[in-house]
């Protein structure tokens, strides 16, 4: 067990939400090995949500957790308000209008399809991004950037700060086909990137992602395709080799750090002591979660208590509080998994993936880091110079937390006008 856990540590410390045969996509347009481009329809039967009703109404709960805080997980009163909401009062058409109203679309990349949307903005010589999200996101974290990044007019910003969009589903997750085979690895993904751009003839672009999207671009980087002008990224692979040995190994934190450092060794103590739950069941047994994927309460919980701070968010959204994400927001998410049946699929990214997760991979192009404050860690300017020796921008925010673009999403795309600017 231990020397399990060391692995699991020096993978997120070391350094640190279809069922096919129910989409109509799926049955009229079967994998293929050709570089066709297909449109995408998201249409799910009603006797699916049907049964998602069924299965909310008769959960079997616990009793409730023997603290005042949520320090042994998802609270009782949380997750029974959410299960309340979702029997009765969220609607998924909603949010299934809302994407079918995106362009979307579908093409096989190494014998598996890649479902992604594809906004090309009005104005001319906009500069493509492919923008890629994490667990337990989905495309659904980047639904309100869309706009204000390809219609930059209408949201307060210039002509020239337009991109045409690009957002794939990372295979396993959401609409993307679930590998058969073992090899889909940040890696594998990142060349599926740089084919996806290619094929969709885009021979400049730039590449955003946080969470396993951070693991994913960076990667992209360190292929240093030709088109690909730089990276921006929302949570940053920097963390020293002395401060990632002292947080595995639960040594004292090293001395010398400044006032900056010792707030993101505090962030990333917690994490290491309290956060790594998840992460290590998924990264060594991903086909032992069948509750998950039976049980959409389960799946809920299992998604919302991802880190700390966004899941007391979570929990003030259910009691009714005003937060930048919405109940909504929430189930749009946690349904997409439960619909696309993708609870293991999904896990298993953890496990497939040996990187060391936020130790500095040695990216030799641009990039360009936002540090929010309510991440895992806050990256401080220091470790980020450190790791992007050509740092082209670096903004320390005030608000906003794991899922950034989701929650503040005009901060978010503010940043990336900022974030490439020079890079037009």
């Amino acid at each position: 067990m231990k020397k399990i856990n060391q692995i699991i540590v020096s993978s997120i410390i070391a350094s640190a939400f279809v069922a096919q045969s129910s989409l109509s996509i799926a049955q009229t347009a079967p994998a293929s090995s050709d570089e066709t481009i297909r449109p995408f329809h998201v249409k799910f039967p009603k006797e699916k949500l049907t049964d998602l009703k069924r299965r909310i109404l008769a959960t079997q709960w616990p009793e409730r957790e023997t603290v005042n805080d949520q320090s042994q997980g998802v609270q009782l009163a949380t997750i029974q308000a959410l299960a309340k909401y979702w029997a009765t009062s969220y609607d998924w058409s909603k949010c299934e209008a809302k994407l079918n109203a995106i362009p979307q679309f579908v093409t096989n990349i190494d014998g598996l399809d890649i479902h992604f949307i594809h906004v090309r903005s009005k104005h001319k010589n906009a500069l493509p991004i492919i923008i890629t999200h994490g667990w337990p996101g989905s495309i659904i974290e980047q639904l309100k950037i869309i706009g204000p990044l390809t219609d930059p007019t209408a949201y307060g910003g210039k002509p020239e700060d337009a991109f045409d969009v690009v957002i794939p589903s990372l295979p396993g997750y959401g609409f993307s086909g679930k590998p058969t085979a073992t090899g889909w690895d940040p890696q594998h993904v990142a060349k599926a990137w740089v084919e996806l751009m290619k094929r969709l003839g885009y021979t400049k672009y730039v590449a955003q992602g946080g969470d396993w999207g951070n693991a994913v671009t960076e990667q992209m980087a360190l292929l240093t395709p030709p088109g690909l002008l730089g990276i921006h990224t929302n949570m940053p692979a920097t963390v020293p080799a002395d401060v990632a040995k002292a947080l595995q190994y639960g040594e004292p934190q090293p001395s010398g750090l400044s006032d900056e450092e010792k707030h993101a060794w505090d962030q990333l103590d917690f994490f290491y002591k309290h956060g790594l739950g998840y992460a290590n069941e998924m990264a060594n047994r991903p086909q032992t979660l069948y509750g998950i994927q039976d049980s959409p309460v389960g799946l809920a919980a299992w998604m919302i208590d991802h880190d700390g701070v966004s899941l007391a968010l979570i929990t003030r959204v259910f009691n009714d509080q005003p937060e930048g994400l919405t109940k909504d927001d929430i189930l749009d998410n946690v349904t997409l998994y439960w619909l696309t049946g993708t609870a293991v699929s999904s896990a298993r990214l953890y496990w497939e993936s040996k990187l060391a997760f936020f130790a500095p991979k040695g990216i030799t192009i641009p990039v360009a880091v936002s540090a929010f404050p309510d991440e895992l860690y806050q990256a401080p300017k220091t470790w980020t110079e450190r790791a992007y020796p050509k740092l082209i921008y670096y903004n320390k925010l005030d608000k906003g937390g794991h899922f950034a673009a989701w929650e503040q999403p005009k901060t978010f795309a503010e940043e990336m006008r900022a974030s490439f600017k020079t890079l037009r």
